[in-house]
């Protein structure tokens, strides 16, 4: 038992280094910057379309899933020229956006923006912390889509492949926020550890111990069911060039293990959790196990009195009669 209770003594995530612009003049001569956060649990990809048609300062265009069903992200290119190097935005519908050679105007304008087609946004706390921001340029010509030293390198005239450097990228910072979240969780649970260990009494009811257990459920689902974390997206499945940049990138941005930590993690809290869950469970017995008891002590108590009402007025009777 106590093996299992000092498991749950986890240290806090490491903060993982992170570029940061500290202007937008801080750029390389021939370097662009990237940005990407996570804003929302997701976007509704439909209605955006619609309303960055509307707005027109965009040209958009969505990218299909590999059945084509439905978009999986929206490409939206600046129609406006502001320098040589054009202004490309991704939207993805797990509530992320990529941006390319944005000033931080444009970015809080499109965040504003972005606002009306959120579902469940995040704290704005949330978001800057988890935020990635790296450099790209273009590589030479007959060279691929590559990463050196923390920078992004584009082959020319292929869009797929900052697509797929975007992917990666909206995978990262997902992942970011869902590990942020966990830490807060991990927070908020980590009196019990000490009440455990020390015999104190839980301070927990029943149903805030279900809903600790629904929380962690919903973010063990996004995790493992709802995302691409553990797996290569349909979309690389007939691209194996891109296939090969876009692992590479989450290689880059450790992905695979970071999930793999997080799913660790979870898995101690749930046992923490049960162990909680078991306790109250027996606590609860117990307790309607003592009103079972009680009551039956009670309805004893009243049968006995009901015997000695008879009794004495039995006894009351003879005597009368004998009197008489």
């Amino acid at each position: 038992m106590q093996e299992n209770i000092s498991a749950m003594q986890m240290k806090k995530r490491p903060i993982r280094k992170k570029k940061t612009l500290k202007s937008e003049a801080a750029s390389p001569l021939g370097f662009w910057n990237v940005k990407a956060l996570a804003t929302a649990e997701d976007y509704d990809l439909e209605s955006l379309m619609e309303g960055l048609i509307k707005q027109n300062l965009y040209t958009p265009m969505e990218i299909q899933s590999s059945d084509k069903s439905i978009p999986v992200a929206i490409h939206a290119v600046g129609k406006y020229e502001i320098s040589i190097e054009p202004r490309e935005i991704f939207f993805f519908r797990q509530g992320t956006i990529v941006m390319w050679n944005t000033t931080d105007v444009e970015c809080n304008n499109l965040l504003e923006f972005l606002k009306s087609y959120e579902e469940n946004c995040y704290s704005y706390d949330f978001v800057e912390a988890e935020q990635e921001i790296m450099m790209y340029t273009y590589t030479e010509e007959g060279k691929r889509s590559h990463l050196k030293k923390g920078d992004i390198y584009l082959c020319p005239n292929k869009n797929l492949d900052k697509y797929t450097f975007s992917n990666a990228l909206s995978q990262s910072v997902k992942l970011g926020i869902w590990e942020a979240s966990l830490d807060r969780y991990i927070d908020s649970i980590e009196f019990i550890t000490e009440d455990l260990k020390k015999g104190r009494k839980i301070q927990l009811t029943r149903p805030a111990v279900l809903m600790k257990q629904g929380k962690l459920f919903a973010l063990r689902h996004m995790i493992n069911l709802s995302s691409d974390l553990l797996d290569t997206p349909d979309f690389y499945w007939e691209q194996d060039d891109l296939e090969i940049l876009y692992q590479r990138t989450c290689g880059y941005f450790n992905i695979s293990k970071r999930t793999k930590v997080m799913n660790e993690k979870i898995n101690h809290c749930i046992e923490l959790v049960e162990l909680l869950s078991s306790h109250l469970s027996d606590r609860h017995h117990v307790r309607l196990e003592w009103m079972i008891i009680i009551l039956i002590m009670v309805e004893v108590g009243f049968e006995t009195l009901h015997y000695l009402n008879r009794y004495l007025t039995k006894y009351e009777e003879t005597g009368i009669t004998m009197q008489q």
